[in-house]
């Protein structure tokens, strides 16, 4: 690491050290990476306070970000929420096609996201050398990369499609623009089928791209609700660096996870197509009435949708197959558990467990961005279709938070690890949505050791 950095980070490693509370220090032994551990579950339990005061902090730290696939800027903005706590973030540049989410970026963040793609800037080195040139990149400074590459390719949806899916090649894109830039840290998130059989090629080339570039490369399973999410989210993360580092690890146990209730109880109710007076993001969907009528008729808090109620199709299904299909559609989520994964179809109620606990109608915006664990101040650019396929395809913050902390710690510390473990290093089967039973029971658990189920 050249020089000009060790002494940005000598700076930086006493200023964090003085953040934790006086009657606190003595927990944490002067320990850098136990400082991080500390300011991670802070960050993500209390996102909303801490979002708030970043905002008043100037965006110059001592470490560059770089957010390629960077949407509506969920992982920014946890990056950003850091801030709080030491000024120590400077998002230099984000990269994504998606105009409506660059505008939401911007509009949350400050910084218009550079519309090009990811594979231009592989194929075209001038191009990627003057967009970074663009950036007011500080080569004095560290840098933090991050790359959330469009997980449609990998998702277990999308059988059909398999690994003909020309996005696959964004992952490994991302992979070598990381060996061009040299960053301090890698950061990848992305669907946990991205682990299966079916792509683990992929995961094999991007590992060895690394590699080659000197970087240790650690792959593990997240569950966000583990991390203070209101919301059972399984996610792929992998991160490299050029020393060995800690894996990032939850800090909720299944008892203590935060549910729908924490999250969206204290919002006023709100009819279908109705839009709440005092947030413009609190409104739903204008259903028809036999939607509304199917809703009317799932118990309440948890309920399943009642056999014979609902499209005829539904019916079909149950008496093709002689038992229940699409059990979670029309479903309601249950008040003291935290939601199912938020999709970006989340806006329909026939597309899962997406109906309110007690009121007749789908979720509304400022719901599913609350669940997905964005500040309760977050704005969404372009239609409700734009606005929940922004926050389905997003990092939630929260997580990204308790992550930015925990790399922070990694890049700070000065006891380097002497060996680490390469988290999972085989495949997860065929299929990981058939795994989500056991890790939600509890027969299970996330991280390297799922590579042993």
């Amino acid at each position: 690491m050249p020089k000009s950095q060790n002494a940005v980070l000598n700076s930086c490693r006493k200023n964090l050290l003085k953040a934790v509370p006086l009657g606190q220090r003595s927990l944490y032994e002067d320990s850098v990476r136990g400082v991080g551990r500390f300011h991670s579950k802070e960050l993500a339990l209390h996102l909303a306070r801490h979002w708030d005061a970043s905002k008043s902090r100037e965006d110059a730290g001592m470490i560059d970000v770089i957010d390629m696939f960077s949407g509506c800027g969920g992982m920014s903005a946890g990056f950003r929420t850091v801030n709080s706590v030491l000024p120590v973030y400077r998002h230099i540049l984000a990269v994504d096609i998606d105009e409506v989410a660059n505008e939401t970026y911007e509009c949350n963040l400050g910084l218009r996201p550079t519309r090009v793609s990811v594979a231009d800037l592989v194929n075209r080195p001038n191009q990627l050398k003057a967009t970074i040139e663009a950036s007011a990149r500080d080569e004095s400074k560290p840098l933090v990369l991050i790359g959330c590459a469009p997980c449609q390719g990998f998702s277990s949806h999308r059988n059909g499609d398999g690994e003909g899916d020309l996005r696959n090649n964004l992952f490994l894109n991302f992979a070598r623009i990381a060996t061009r830039l040299q960053p301090t840290a890698v950061i990848v998130e992305n669907v946990p089928e991205l682990l299966t059989t079916r792509y683990w090629s992929y995961v094999q080339e991007a590992r060895r791209i690394l590699h080659r570039a000197g970087y240790f490369v650690h792959l593990s399973v997240c569950n966000m609700a583990e991390f203070g999410v209101p919301q059972e989210r399984f996610r792929a993360v992998m991160l490299a660096m050029k020393h060995p580092f800690a894996p990032i690890t939850g800090f909720l146990d299944r008892k203590h996870f935060r549910t729908v209730r924490d999250a969206i109880s204290h919002l006023p109710a709100v009819d279908a197509g109705e839009r709440c007076g005092s947030d413009l993001m609190h409104f739903t969907a204008k259903h028809q009435e036999t939607t509304v009528n199917t809703i009317r008729a799932v118990p309440r808090d948890g309920g399943n949708r009642p056999d014979g109620v609902g499209p005829a199709c539904l019916t079909r299904v149950r008496e093709k197959q002689g038992r229940g299909g699409y059990d979670d559609v029309y479903g309601r989520l249950s008040w003291d558990k935290p939601a199912i994964t938020i999709t970006a179809y989340s806006r329909n109620p026939a597309s899962g467990r997406f109906v309110h606990p007690f009121q007749d109608r789908g979720l509304s915006i400022r719901e599913a961005a609350l669940l997905q664990g964005f500040p309760p101040d977050y704005q969404f650019k372009g239609s409700l279709d734009d606005a929940f396929r922004q926050i389905g395809n997003a990092v939630p913050p929260a997580f990204a938070a308790c992550l930015g902390m925990h790399v922070l710690g990694e890049i700070l510390t000065e006891d380097h690890l002497s060996e680490m473990s390469q988290g999972i290093e085989e495949p997860l089967g065929s299929s990981f949505s058939r795994l989500i039973p056991s890790l939600k029971a509890g027969n299970a658990r996330t991280g390297s050791s799922l590579a042993t189920i």
